[in-house]
């Protein structure tokens, strides 16, 4: 099972060799993090005190359900685990009124926090007589344990790291988590043996998996992945990154995106630029002016919130036929249970 955590969704595909892709078991669901507020929400309404378990999940709609929670008068208590949900400075956590327990009060409303909810999607199989599988391969976007910096600052030093690394595609997976991806290795802990991947690496992977976007991967191309909640591109030649951007899609209009783009793509944006507006950064890798001019002009799309571009002729990718699942696609893809299309 492959699931790729998003802001908005949680996109699903039960993978079975042997069969086509087109016939397996596909779902896209609401996100973990958007069932959790609904539930604060809930809580909130019926002027309860709010209990948070489990482990560390992505936070933004939970998040801000419980800073409502507390706006409104009411408890919260969490353990710890899961108060680094809301913020990895546990201090600054329970500076904005969260009180963090070993063990949660027993008159308390209890939220169970966590990525995957294995019980919840068997529960929701087993009418169609279809069981868990024992391999999974889970993608969510982890900013990284940073309680003393900026996540913003700190998810892109990473991204900046990766790329000194040599920006290789196939160390966007993980089968054992660093340990700086507190969000990474609580899925882990709650799924053991997962493979793991960030949702942008998913979708470099992900795109890979149309026929048209692979025959593109030796010469090069950018792919642009317009989310919910993030936007990222990468420059991607033969087996690397060469460069990225990443920024918040709720602050971008095309004529901005399409800007900072062309300026990636010979190699002019700076870092200063995207981070002064309000996104995470930029960056390239320090070779990237021994590669041939306009390698990466051609643009790839993916992402739910790929109307933004529609109609500028970028080519808009369908791995296995289904552009909403690119980032299932690409944990298969990038997990190695999936082969890419051939050249």
């Amino acid at each position: 099972m492959a699931i790729d955590v998003g802001t908005g969704t949680q996109d699903i595909i039960i993978y079975e060799p042997g069969i086509p892709v087109e016939n397996c078991v596909k779902m896209v669901l609401p996100s973990p993090t958007v069932l959790v507020a609904n539930r604060i929400k809930q809580i909130t309404q019926k002027g309860r005190p709010l209990g948070l378990g489990g482990v560390t999940m992505g936070g933004g709609p939970c998040s801000k359900a419980v800073r409502q929670h507390l706006a409104a008068g009411l408890p919260v208590y969490a353990t710890e685990k899961a108060a680094l949900t809301i913020g990895d400075n546990l201090e600054e956590v329970e500076e904005s009124g969260v009180q963090i327990v070993q063990e949660l009060p027993s008159d308390v409303e209890r939220v169970w926090m966590a990525d995957i909810d294995l019980t919840a999607l068997q529960a929701g199989l087993e009418p169609f007589g279809i069981s868990l599988p024992k391999q999974f391969a889970v993608a969510v976007q982890d900013h990284g344990f940073a309680p003393n910096q900026s996540n913003r600052d700190f998810r892109f030093k990473l991204w900046r790291d990766f790329l000194e690394r040599g920006g290789w595609l196939k160390d966007l997976v993980y089968r054992e988590v660093p340990e700086v991806y507190n969000r990474m290795r609580s899925v882990q802990e709650t799924v053991p043996g997962a493979v793991l991947m960030d949702t942008g690496g998913a979708a470099v992977w992900g795109a890979l998996c149309d026929p048209v976007v692979r025959a593109k991967q030796a010469n090069g191309f950018t792919l642009l992945n317009i989310g919910n909640g993030h936007t990222i591109a990468f420059l991607v030649r033969g087996e690397q990154i060469w460069g990225l951007l990443e920024h918040h899609t709720r602050k971008l209009t095309p004529e901005k995106l399409i800007k900072f783009l062309k300026k990636m793509q010979v190699g002019e944006l700076t870092h200063q630029e995207i981070y002064d507006d309000g996104g995470h950064g930029a960056s390239l890798r320090p070779e990237f002016a021994q590669l041939p001019p306009g390698c990466f002009d051609q643009i790839v799309v993916t992402g739910p919130n790929r109307a933004m571009v529609e109609g500028l002729g970028y080519y808009f990718a369908v791995p296995c036929g289904d552009m909403m699942l690119s980032g299932s696609f690409g944990l298969l893809a990038g997990g190695g249970f999936l082969p890419l299309p051939a050249i």
